[in-house]
């Protein structure tokens, strides 16, 4: 198959799996693709999760894959395996290029709910590794619901080694939020919004990216597909002018 058609038109694979979506008990809670709620994965429950990002630069395409298993240890406190994260770059001219990037597990652990008290709460550790990049990464997570509105705050702060020798450091800062709003039992809508700033060296800050858009989430039994659709609104070059992320998992 051609890669252009998966590259340009991202959303059939949502709705084929919207299509394909198996029923039973309980409905994943992914109503966001930036944005990580403050809920985590029941104990003694796994969840697949696939990740596809499509990001248009203004000379090439690029389409992000990642590939996560999840477990509940506890009831607030989850662990994630990225069992492979790769990309495929398509510029508009030259060959289509397929790269392995990294393998990485993370820990959510939840310290308050977003229904019952007065905000939700959680801490997020994240540690990826591969052949040209090691990077760590935390979060706080903040989330208040409001019957079936959900309001969502991420802080990101993430160190990267790139680099055959890991020699090139970068410092990333990033602020993301999200609303939903569910519509029925299978539907919620929504829209995203993500702040990043690189920090070469940590020393030398570049340009404030600031990118938002609609998502919409479907769930069913114990199947999830959340879509998102961002657009870059600071015109900064060399960052995606848009992208496109779409998760899809189911509970075992």
């Amino acid at each position: 198959m051609n890669p252009k058609l998966w590259v340009r038109f991202p959303t059939l694979a949502a709705l084929a799996l919207i299509v394909l979506a198996p029923a039973a008990s309980n409905a994943a809670e992914r109503r966001f693709t930036y944005s990580y709620e403050t809920t985590t994965t029941p104990k003694g429950v796994w969840e697949f999760e696939q990740w596809a990002t499509w990001k248009s630069y203004s000379n090439r395409d690029r389409f992000e894959f990642r590939h996560e298993l999840e477990y509940g240890l506890r009831d607030d406190l989850q662990l994630g395996l990225y069992l492979s994260d790769w990309r495929l770059t398509n510029p508009d001219e030259g060959d289509t290029e397929v790269e392995w990037r990294t393998a990485g597990v993370e820990l959510i652990y939840s310290m308050s709910d977003p229904t019952k008290d007065l905000i939700g709460s959680a801490l997020y550790g994240e540690v990826l590794i591969g052949p040209e990049k090691f990077a760590l990464e935390g979060k706080l997570l903040l989330q208040k619901n409001f019957g079936p509105l959900a309001l969502v705050y991420n802080f990101v702060l993430e160190a990267e080694w790139e680099g055959k020798d890991y020699e090139e450091t970068v410092g990333v800062i990033e602020n993301t939020a999200g609303i939903s709003y569910q519509i029925s039992p299978n539907f919620l809508i929504g829209a995203e919004a993500v702040h990043e700033v690189e920090l070469a060296e940590w020393e030398d800050a570049g340009d404030n990216v600031i990118s938002v858009g609609p998502n919409l989430s479907f769930r069913k039994g114990n199947f999830f597909t959340t879509i998102t659709g961002l657009f870059q609104v600071t015109g900064v070059d060399g960052e995606p002018e848009q992208q496109v992320r779409m998760l899809a998992g189911f509970h075992f």
